[in-house]
């Protein structure tokens, strides 16, 4: 778990289930911010929260900085949060769209000066949007895809609304990669029900605010090749971290 774990299945948020909007919208008026990510077997975990969601080109992991260099042509900048990876581009003189299923997070990301910010789920995103060159999936935001079935259904959208050339630059983090006995325990959980091991069922609380429930993806390297093949997306390379996240470049196949 970690930051980007936010995005819901529903079209339209209640602000009482406004978890993340209101976490980014009070850190943004300089008050504190958290995150709690509560997992359908009980766990519950922080995440870096705000703190991250914010922080500057200069402070971003080297994996992410290097992930920039592979940004081409129009933009979409999907569960783009508080804007930090629209905003760095906007002011590299890419025309970049950040979507957010949070209305408060895209108010937040207009008050930081995007131009082009709009409140969308990954289920909404069609050709009507316009085409792009790039679509941005950070802050491990891979897993919006949900699971194996609902990443290949919105693979083909993503080829109808992209110029030939195009490129998702998507984050994920293996889940593979740890020793902690209770993710090791949810993985055989999910295997029994029939379910990717990396597959969570959480939600995001902050204060008085929930989300309700959702499916967010975690996968291992060969697991995403695996759910790109026969897509017409392929991976080209791999950005490494220093622990489990990582970063695909993937590009449309002509």
């Amino acid at each position: 778990m970690g930051p980007g774990a936010r995005h819901v299945s529903k079209t339209k948020l209640q602000d009482c289930e406004d978890a993340y909007g209101h976490e980014v919208f009070d850190f943004h008026r300089g008050k504190d911010g958290y995150e709690i990510v509560e997992r359908d077997d009980g766990y519950i975990d922080f995440s870096s929260g705000p703190t991250a969601y914010f922080a500057e080109y200069r402070d971003w992991p080297s994996h992410m900085r290097r992930a920039m260099r592979y940004v081409r042509g129009r933009v979409l900048d999907i569960g783009c949060g508080a804007g930090r990876h629209s905003l760095y581009l906007q002011g590299k003189g890419f025309w970049v769209m950040g979507i957010d299923q949070s209305p408060l997070a895209i108010r937040v990301c207009k008050l930081r000066g995007l131009r082009h910010a709009k409140v969308m789920t990954i289920t909404q995103v069609d050709p009507g949007l316009g085409r792009f060159d790039t679509i941005l999936m950070m802050g491990n935001n891979f897993g919006l895809f949900g699971g194996r079935k609902r990443a290949k259904w919105l693979l083909g959208r993503f080829r109808a609304m992209t110029f030939d050339g195009a490129r998702i630059i998507a984050e994920s983090n293996d889940p593979y990669k740890t020793s902690n006995p209770h993710h090791l325990k949810y993985h055989e959980f999910n295997r029994n029900r029939g379910r990717m091991p990396g597959q969570l069922r959480i939600r995001v609380r902050y204060r008085t605010y929930a989300t309700p429930w959702f499916d967010y993806l975690l996968v291992s390297r060969g697991e995403m090749r695996e759910i790109l093949q026969g897509s017409g997306w392929r991976v080209t390379r791999f950005l490494d971290s220093l622990g489990s996240t990582y970063i695909a470049v993937i590009e449309k196949e002509a």
